[in-house]
């Protein structure tokens, strides 16, 4: 009896320490920026949207051109294809990666938001979180190319913006992808 006393008093204690240690939740980063949100704050201090130019957008985010019902338009930079549940960049992709860093080099005040998608296989949280991850392999690659972390955005679409809506494998191919936004403007601090 005196054990199990001491068991729930001792688990008390430690769920009351933990709570307390927990505290408030630390502040969120600030939002980056992306297609949809280009006028973001950047956590240099509370810049209204009327008072910075939006950027001029050479190729829209696909969000933007489903909204409009329309297939979205490649830019200058190229789409990068992923393997079947997987994040992992192929050698194709790598050289596709490398020529897009390429222009990114000769155009410093363009930006790049990455957007990772997926077919549809599998559960769409999955899809997700996977589609997160080849946005940001992709990030990643290109960072280690001399791109500055403070041109790139990422964003996942998981499996809801496929470029090929057929339920074939040559069609899932096509909508493992990492794709490229690019527009003009100021990089954000």
């Amino acid at each position: 009896m005196k054990q199990r006393t001491a068991l729930r008093f001792g688990l008390s204690l430690v769920a009351g320490i933990f709570l307390i240690s927990c505290g408030s939740p630390a502040n969120p980063p600030p939002p980056k920026w992306s297609g949809e949100n280009p006028s973001a704050s950047t956590g240099d201090g509370a810049k209204s949207a009327a008072s910075k130019p939006a950027p001029k957008s050479d190729t829209g985010s696909s969000l933007d051109a489903l909204r409009k019902g329309e297939s979205a338009t490649s830019g200058p930079l190229k789409d990068v294809s992923f393997n079947f549940d997987s994040a992992a960049l192929s050698e194709p992709a790598r050289t596709t990666l490398r020529a897009n860093a390429d222009w990114l080099k000769t155009n410093p005040s363009s930006r790049v938001q990455i957007e990772g998608h997926c077919d549809e296989r599998g559960a769409a949280d999955y899809n997700m979180a996977l589609g997160a991850k080849r946005a940001q392999t992709a990030m990643d690659y290109l960072a280690t190319l001399g791109i500055a972390a403070n041109r790139m955005s990422t964003i996942s679409y998981g499996e809801e913006i496929p470029v090929c809506k057929e339920s074939t494998e040559a069609c899932w191919a096509q909508n493992r992808r990492a794709r490229f936004v690019v527009a003009e403007g100021k990089p954000t601090s």
